[in-house]
């Protein structure tokens, strides 16, 4: 993306969105990349089983352990972390060239993810945060629940996460 005048360019921006899991994040990335195509999306990569719901590719990279492990040792990763005995992390070159580029780049990462980015100091100069809060703990079990894509105990140890994360 070009500034007005000749010549001129700029980088691109980090827009990192995090919450609790089942806080609206998604549903809001969403809704900024409808009203803003102009936006890429940070798909990052997982360990996690994939949802029915989820598209490999468009949702997340569903890789193994195996692999998550070497890129996190090359280098790869922006950031990553362990959340629910999953691994998510943020695949770098995509968003260094899409940064280059001058393009914005909107990430649905958790607080961890977004602690480390804001570590990277050639990073730091080029991110937004926001931190999205569940209406309640009632709402968030509910919202949870109705997803109908977690087990029981999983749902439980989400909401346990979520009173770590909104200290955070």
């Amino acid at each position: 993306m070009s500034l007005d005048s000749p010549g001129l360019s700029r980088r691109g921006l980090m827009f990192v969105l995090s919450s609790p899991s089942g806080a609206g994040k998604s549903t809001l990335a969403r809704e900024l990349l409808a009203a803003h195509p102009e936006l890429d999306l940070s798909i990052s990569v997982t360990t996690r089983p994939r949802r029915p719901s989820e598209l490999d590719g468009r949702h997340y990279h569903f890789i193994d352990r195996e692999q998550f492990s070497r890129m996190r040792e090359h280098g790869e990763l922006l950031e990553w972390a362990e959340v629910h005995g999953n691994f998510y992390g943020t695949p770098r070159a995509p968003v260094e060239k899409a940064l280059a580029e001058g393009r914005d780049v909107l990430f649905d990462i958790d607080w961890q993810g977004t602690e480390q980015l804001s570590a990277i100091e050639d990073l730091r100069p080029d991110l937004v945060r926001v931190f999205v809060l569940p209406p309640d703990f009632k709402e968030l079990r509910s919202r949870l629940e109705r997803r109908a894509e977690d087990a029981p105990d999983v749902i439980q140890r989400r909401l346990d996460n979520a009173r770590i994360e909104i200290e955070k």
